[in-house]
């Protein structure tokens, strides 16, 4: 009857001290994403404004039609957009 006692108590604690060492590295895993999300969102809102901007230097200049400048506008946001995905994932 002892043994059992001591043989559960074993047991006991080797879960919980398997449980604490495989919960301990989640926080820091989760501060690093929450660091690559921002990092990714910075990205998408820098490109955002050059985006803007790059427009509307493309339609004061009369280099292109504004067909043209939109798509632009589209594709560099595009690029930005993938540029974050590859800081998050």
């Amino acid at each position: 009857m002892m043994n059992r006692k001591v043989s559960a108590s074993i047991i006991f604690a080797s879960m919980a001290a398997f449980a604490v060492l495989v919960i301990a590295p989640l926080p820091a895993v989760a501060t690093e994403q929450a660091q690559q999300r921002r990092e990714a969102r910075d990205v998408r809102q820098d490109t955002r404004q050059g985006s803007r901007e790059a427009k509307r230097d493309c339609r004061a200049a009369d280099q292109k039609n504004n067909a043209e400048c939109r798509q632009d506008k589209r594709s560099s946001k595009q690029d930005g957009r993938q540029r974050a995905r590859d800081i998050k994932y």
